[in-house]
């Protein structure tokens, strides 16, 4: 090569270098005004296969990102056992997310109790939040910490009785009004190929949540829970031994057949949809399941077929305190870490995250979609809703009883709780007899007592 080309290569080499340098320079003092993006951690409770549960969490935290293009969302996605083992690995190692789901008690205790969730109320009182809320949901003796440290959705009836009258009609049956005719029914059912009642309870604390709870309410009263506490009553009493008894006679009648302990809680919704039983026990949430996917425009139930579907709640008990009752408990919610710094943007960018996912917009749709039949938003506009018949009916379930009893993992500790989750599954297996495990758990509440 000539000298003179090599130096006009050079040359050229040394513009290109220099166009480049100076680029970069611009670029990195451009970038050097504008603060790097808050990266909130956020637990999340996602329930991969309900409908539209996928869509709705990517379009929420989407829409947050783009309307707040300061914050970046690092989401963990985590259902049922996997989430609240999750959850206690974290609080256990001193790593909570900036953001998490939680209770407002029960499932959620120990965060309670070991103040490791931040108190929002002065966020609250801030932005004015209080008179768009139902009353309930901003009372902060309703949360286990004595103060507010998580925004409920909702409020949660957890104990609904789903009744296809399509498969009773088929077999010449009406809904059972008292558990004299549901157990009448059983062998009726039986010839026809189908069980009587579905509750999905291999998760153990679907038969203390979904039905137990209202059994002891039932049995013990409105406000038991609060005498046990005071120490005028026990565990071992008559009334709470006998609705430990009557979750053994629903087995025994096989009105609850014992496989349903091997039944996992996401089974539970495809059991009921293909009509594998007339009637099914879950929580109110639990409509959510059933309900139009709207990517796939599919339902397990379709909305004609949903008309074949009322909710109400257990039949009547013979020998028990109350009738017509169900048992009620704040819904879930966000709450925010107490470690992350107060003042902080970390902080101010996770409360703009809680107040975005319990806000109006949020509320209105996880409604529509089945999310929340009951809102603890009181601005939305239910009018131009659209709602699903099973959506309609969940959305009645306050009027079909008429005494709201505790939920026992929401009024006790799980030192005390867990003890009846287990028992439970016990008596469905033989295991133990139902003054055996009431016994257990005065033990076990005894020394929760004593700490």
């Amino acid at each position: 090569m000539k000298k003179s080309a090599k130096t006009t290569i050079g040359i050229a080499m040394m513009l290109i270098l220099t166009l480049v340098s100076a680029s970069v320079f611009a670029g990195g003092k451009k970038d050097a005004g504008k603060a790097p993006a808050t990266t909130l951690k956020v637990l999340y409770y996602l329930e991969a296969t309900a409908p539209n549960a996928v869509a709705d969490a990517n379009l929420w935290i989407s829409t947050f990102e783009k309307d707040n293009p300061d914050v970046k969302i690092e989401r963990e996605n985590l259902f049922d056992e996997p989430f609240h083992d999750k959850t206690r690995a974290y609080a256990a190692a001193g790593e909570l997310p900036d953001v998490l789901y939680v209770w407002p008690s029960g499932r959620s205790d120990y965060l309670h109790d070991q103040k490791l969730l931040k108190d929002l109320t002065p966020f609250i009182n801030k932005d004015n939040l209080k008179g768009s809320y139902l009353p309930l949901t901003m009372d902060p003796a309703q949360q286990q910490a004595g103060y507010m440290a998580m925004i409920p959705q909702g409020i949660t009836t957890t104990h609904a009785f789903f009744i296809n009258t399509e498969v009773l009609t088929e077999c010449g049956l009406q809904p059972a009004k008292t558990y004299a005719e549901l157990k009448a029914q059983v062998p009726v059912l039986r010839a026809k190929g189908y069980e009587t009642v579905i509750i999905p309870a291999q998760s153990d604390w679907v038969m203390q949540s979904c039905l137990f709870s209202m059994v002891a309410g039932r049995f013990c009263g409105a406000g038991w829970e609060q005498k046990i506490h005071s120490g005028q009553a026990k565990f071992t009493d008559p009334d709470f031994v006998a609705a430990l008894n009557f979750i053994k006679t629903l087995y025994d009648d096989r009105v609850i057949e014992k496989s349903a302990v091997g039944i996992e809680y996401g089974e539970g919704p495809g059991l009921f949809a293909n009509k594998k039983g007339a009637y099914y026990i879950d929580g109110d949430w639990r409509t959510g399941a059933f309900i139009t996917d709207a990517d796939t425009n599919q339902a397990l139930i379709s909305p004609a077929a949903q008309e074949h579907i009322k909710i109400g709640v257990f039949p009547d008990i013979e020998g028990a305190k109350l009738n017509k009752s169900s048992s009620v408990i704040l819904g879930t919610g966000y709450a925010m870490s107490a470690a992350v710094p107060a003042g902080s943007p970390r902080e101010d960018a996770a409360w703009r995250f809680i107040k975005y996912m319990v806000g109006k917009d949020v509320s209105q749709l996880r409604t529509e979609r089945g999310g929340t039949p009951t809102p603890s938003r009181t601005d939305l506009d239910f009018a131009n809703m659209k709602l699903e018949p099973m959506q309609k009916a969940i959305g009645n379930l306050g009027k079909e009883f008429s005494t709201a009893t505790v939920v026992i993992d929401g009024v006790f500790p799980s030192e005390v709780y867990l003890p009846i989750n287990t028992g439970l599954i016990e008596i469905a297996m033989g295991q133990r007899t139902p003054a055996q495990v009431a016994a257990n758990v005065q033990r076990a509440f005894d020394t929760w007592k004593a700490k």
